[in-house]
């Protein structure tokens, strides 16, 4: 498994799930769609995920939630995000829970933040309102931070996201149809003045036909797109 220099590695699970092991060994699974992911190797399905720290969810729609409940029974991990969200997750009988809502900053695990901040999408599950969708922010042990900018189309103020928080890792939504697509991810990335990006939810169905080779042609030297195959830890 490759570590990034600064300690933190991320592996993908297919769509918009990522699993974040942080520079003091913490584990963060983000947008828990595992088991009933059909990009998501076999290997991590089921037991395959081993002790999760917590567990971090963008917004309610069941390709990134579809197995939040069993997964949260099954390890114990502390689910976090949006306060209506974990409102639905507390009626399932999950305790061990935090929530905040957008602007608001709030620890997760030791000496690690989460921020959440603005996504132009919607959210809702089996006909529950889960509240508004959401981007974040997380900061690490080390201070380093990654924006993850969960499910959206590109918004004029990605630039403010970039002047408070400044990231040092952008994660960005590509596929299109649902989501936004290389052209306005190219323009988040101008927004953002984003170095580095890992690329999401595309590939896993074939209405998502954006690819990090499409986003890399659009965005030319100003960044540099990682493009991690399902199961794959990147640097």
């Amino acid at each position: 498994m490759n570590k990034l220099n600064n300690g933190v590695s991320l592996t993908w699970l297919g769509h918009a799930t990522w699993l974040i092991e942080t520079p003091t060994g913490k584990r963060i699974l983000v947008d828990p769609f595992v088991d009933s992911n059909p990009a998501c190797p076999p290997e991590y399905k089921g037991d395959g995920l081993g002790h999760l720290d917590v567990i971090l969810c963008t917004h309610g729609h069941g390709d990134h939630i579809g197995d939040l409940v069993t997964i949260a029974k099954r390890t114990g991990a502390k689910v976090a995000g949006i306060f209506d969200l974990i409102g639905w997750v507390e009626a399932q009988g999950i305790t061990n829970t935090v929530g905040g809502n957008k602007g608001g900053t709030f620890p997760i695990a030791e000496g690690i933040t989460v921020t959440l901040v603005t996504a132009h999408h919607s959210s809702s599950y089996n006909g529950y309102d889960m509240g508004d969708p959401c981007g974040f922010i997380l900061e690490l042990e080390n201070g380093y931070k990654i924006y993850n900018s969960g499910d959206t189309d590109v918004f004029g103020d990605m630039a403010l996201i970039a002047e408070l928080y400044e990231p040092d890792l952008v994660m960005l939504c590509i596929g299109d149809y649902f989501t936004m697509g290389v052209k306005q991810a190219a323009k988040a990335i101008q927004l953002l003045n984003a170095k580095l990006v890992l690329p999401q939810h595309y590939g896993t169905f074939p209405l998502l036909t954006g690819t990090p080779e499409a986003l890399q042609a659009a965005v030319g030297d100003r960044a540099e797109i990682l493009a991690p195959q399902p199961g794959e830890t990147v640097r």
